[in-house]
C-alpha cells in the first residue's frame, strides 16, 4: 500500500497541475486577471497562492515548518503579474518545488512527523492535506475558465451528455489495474 500510495499521489498531483495547465494555456493574460466580483480571485491570483503554498510547504519538506517565516502569504492575493510569460514561470517553479520534494519519499517517510504552523502531521497527512488544498484551487481555476470561455470552453474531463459513450468505451475494454490518469 505505501508504494502504491506515494506513486498514485505523485500521479494526482500531476493530474490536478494537468488541469491547470491546459486551462491557464486556453486563456489570454487579460483573461486570467479577470475578476467576477470585489473582493473574488482571479485566477492570476489563485495561482500566485499555490505557488507560493507550494513554495512554502514543499522546499525542506521533512526539516523545516512549512509554514515559512519567509512567505508573505496575505501578498500572495494580490496579482501583480506583468505577463503570461510570468505567471507561467511562477506556475511551474511552485510544481518543481513539489515534486522535487516529493518524487525521492519512499514509504519509509510515510510515518514521519513535519510540522505545519507547528501542528504535527505524518508525511502522509501532510501530502493528503496539500493534494485536497490543490485540487480544491484548481477546481476554482477551471470553473473560472469555464465561465469566461463559455459554449467556447472544451471539457476537460467527460463532456456533458458524453457519459454514456465514454462509459461504453471502457466497459469494451478488458479489466486491469491502473491509475484512471494513465490514458489522460
Amino acid at each position: 500500500m505505501e508504494s502504491s500510495y506515494l506513486s498514485s499521489a505523485i500521479k494526482q498531483f500531476e493530474y490536478y497541475k494537468s488541469l491547470g495547465d491546459k486551462t491557464i494555456n486556453k486563456l489570454s493574460f487579460e483573461e486570467l486577471k479577470k475578476e467576477f466580483a470585489t473582493d473574488s480571485n482571479s485566477i492570476a491570483i489563485i495561482v500566485k497562492h499555490l505557488v507560493g503554498n507550494m513554495q512554502s510547504r514543499w522546499l525542506n519538506f521533512l526539516t523545516e515548518d512549512g509554514e515559512k517565516k519567509w512567505r508573505k502569504r496575505d501578498e500572495e492575493f494580490i496579482d501583480d503579474f506583468n505577463s503570461k510569460d510570468e505567471l507561467l514561470a511562477a506556475w511551474q517553479q511552485g510544481w518543481e518545488c513539489l515534486f522535487k520534494a516529493i518524487k525521492p519519499l519512499t514509504k519509509n517517510n510515510l510515518e514521519q512527523i513535519i510540522y505545519i504552523r507547528n501542528q504535527g502531521h505524518s508525511v502522509t497527512e501532510a501530502i493528503n492535506r496539500q493534494m485536497m488544498h490543490y485540487a480544491y484551487h484548481i477546481g476554482q481555476i477551471v470553473f473560472i475558465g469555464k465561465l469566461i470561455k463559455g459554449k467556447n470552453w472544451q471539457s476537460l474531463s467527460i463532456a456533458k451528455g458524453q457519459s454514456k459513450t465514454y462509459n461504453k468505451s471502457k466497459f469494451k475494454e478488458d479489466k486491469s489495474r491502473k491509475h484512471f490518469t494513465d490514458d489522460i
